[in-house]
């Protein structure tokens, strides 16, 4: 009988991340130190969106640099984990309006963060996309029944960010842990609301303040964290790692449900 596994909310940040050395790829590795070896891993990455849900059902899923302006370095990274077909067939079977998918593979929201998670890229992962016509009540919802895979030895990730505004960065502090007013409001609202359990105030976002549209401009990055949460449970540890706030409008914060 496989070992309950975790589920993480990984605030991703730059696409350097997964050639530097530095705070945060150090909290990704205390992450993966922290928990069992998985046999297998559903990724939900905020860089993959699509009409419908889709799900990478190829054995080998290729590195997506789906990024531009970075160093040559970066753009040499590959991770060459397999993929799951029969997991991908088991999720369709599951929902059946999740599509297999035979052309994506894994963007920078997933590799980067495997990269530091499991440095030997041995574990089959998947990536399951964010549906644009889905609502966050929906994709909570889809969450909901992804929490049976953590019992058959799945770590569930969700790569994002909570707060991440590109448009309001304070290039002066991008290696500082410096946070507009609006951005630390939305950080510290959602972080109390996860440790206390408010799944619905955390699924109605866009009721929220006006810090909140400051913060989450368009909903991509923080989708993830409603797959998180869904799949967790109450009698689930929660930690948080790397919980910081760069360059005044991208949050780092991450969190660990065991």
């Amino acid at each position: 009988m496989n070992q309950r596994m975790p589920t993480l909310f990984i605030g991703h940040g730059s696409p350097m991340n997964a050639i530097e050395e530095n705070r945060f790829v150090q909290g990704f590795r205390d992450m993966a130190s922290e928990i069992p070896m998985p046999s297998k891993i559903i990724c939900v990455s905020a860089h993959w969106e699509s009409r419908g849900s889709q799900v990478t059902a190829m054995v080998k899923p290729k590195t997506i640099h789906d990024f531009r302006g970075f160093q040559k370095e970066l753009f040499e990274v590959q991770y060459p984990a397999p993929g799951n077909p029969n997991l991908a067939k088991s999720l369709h079977d599951l929902e059946a309006s999740i599509a297999l998918d035979y052309s994506w593979g894994l963007d920078h929201g997933a590799w980067s963060v495997l990269k530091h998670l499991y440095p030997e890229a041995n574990i089959p992962v998947v990536q399951l996309s964010l549906d644009v016509n889905k609502s966050p009540k929906e994709h909570f919802e889809l969450g909901l029944r992804l929490k049976k895979y953590r019992d058959q030895g799945a770590l569930i990730i969700g790569s994002g960010n909570i707060v991440h505004n590109l448009g309001q960065l304070s290039w002066p502090h991008l290696d500082k842990n410096f946070a507009f007013d609006w951005a630390q409001e939305v950080q510290q609202k959602v972080d109390s609301w996860i440790k206390a359990g408010l799944s619905e105030n955390i699924i109605d976002f866009r009721k929220q303040s006006s810090a909140f549209k400051l913060s989450i401009p368009t909903p991509e990055h923080y989708l993830p964290l409603l797959y998180v949460l869904a799949s967790s449970s109450d009698s689930d540890r929660i930690k948080s790692y790397n919980d910081e706030i760069v360059a005044g409008s991208l949050s780092m914060t991450s969190y660990l449900f065991s």
